[in-house]
């Protein structure tokens, strides 16, 4: 049954195959963007640009408090997916 159901979806392949590329380049995109990295390159530009004179002290505080913000949300997930027992850990 398996193999008759591989060969109706295989026009459909390519589309399916774009659709996990794009799925996984998002995943990627996001990981990069939200890594404690990407956090820590934020805030020196942030402090280049106040000492700069571009941006102000409480634009600079504000911008760094949403940093900070985006990055315990992002790491918050994670630990709550780590802490969460196994189905199969469970008793009763």
């Amino acid at each position: 049954m398996g193999l008759i159901k591989e060969l109706a979806l295989l026009p459909a392949a390519p589309l399916r195959f774009t659709v996990w590329v794009a799925d996984k380049v998002s995943e990627e995109v996001d990981r990069q963007e939200y890594s404690p990295a990407a956090g820590v390159q934020k805030i020196e530009e942030l402090e280049e640009k106040h000492e700069r004179g571009e941006i102000g002290e409480e634009e600079a505080a504000e911008a760094e408090g949403e940093i900070l913000e985006q990055q315990v949300a992002r790491a918050k997930p994670a630990a709550d997916e780590r802490e969460a027992p196994e189905e199969g850990d469970r008793n009763g």
